[in-house]
Order: structure tokens, then sequence, then C-alpha cells
């Protein structure tokens, strides 16, 4: 897999704590939004992907191994969202508010959370 993220995937991320983790997806996430609603689709579709591939890694990432249910949820319902029927029927709200949780909890813990 050739990643964008080379930095991280070669380690760097798997230092980071899952609530950084997950908020530097939900960066990526809101970004994919506010391209989406600014009507740029292909700027969109690039954080989108950015976003499943930092999820990805998060998977992949061996701390995280008792969260691999409600991980691969989030990657299976993000994708259904941002490329598919959206059968689940998310918004741009619920993906808002599910990260904002992680975000506060890496602010908090005093995390950096744009790599």
């Amino acid at each position: 897999m050739s990643y964008q993220h080379k930095d991280l995937a070669n380690g760097k991320w798997f230092e980071l704590s899952f609530p950084c983790q997950m908020a530097n997806i939900g960066s990526e996430v809101n970004r994919a939004i506010n391209w989406k609603n600014k009507n740029n689709p292909e700027y969109s579709r690039q954080a989108f992907e950015r976003a499943l591939e930092l999820l990805q890694l998060t998977i992949s990432d061996q701390k995280n191994k008792r969260r691999l249910r409600e991980l691969t949820r989030v990657y299976e319902v993000m994708a259904d969202y941002f490329a598919f029927d959206n059968e689940y029927g998310s918004t741009d709200q619920l993906w808002q508010n599910y990260f904002l949780a992680f975000n506060y909890l890496a602010r908090s813990g005093n995390c950096i959370t744009e790599l």
C-alpha cells in the first residue's frame, strides 16, 4: 500500500494515544465535510481518503486491539457516507459530534493533533 502519510505509516502514528489518533482522523473528516459543502468533490474525496488511511493505521495499531469492533464499524459507516449510498443515514453533524469527543480528550491530555 502506498501511504500519503509516510512518516506516520513508518511508526510515528503508533506513538500517539488513541484519542490523538482519532482526533487526527476527525480533522480529515471535517476537511472532507467542509470541501463537500463547498462543492469541491475532488478535495473532499482526497480528505476522505486521508481519513481512511489514518483509520486503517489506527486499526492496525496493536494497542487498539480491543477497539477493533468500533474502529471497523467506523470505517464501514464512514465509507458508506462519503463513497456510497449512506444506507446508515449518517449526517455531517453526526460525524462532527463523534470526533469532537476525541478532539476534546486529545487536547485535555496535551496531545498535538496536527501532524
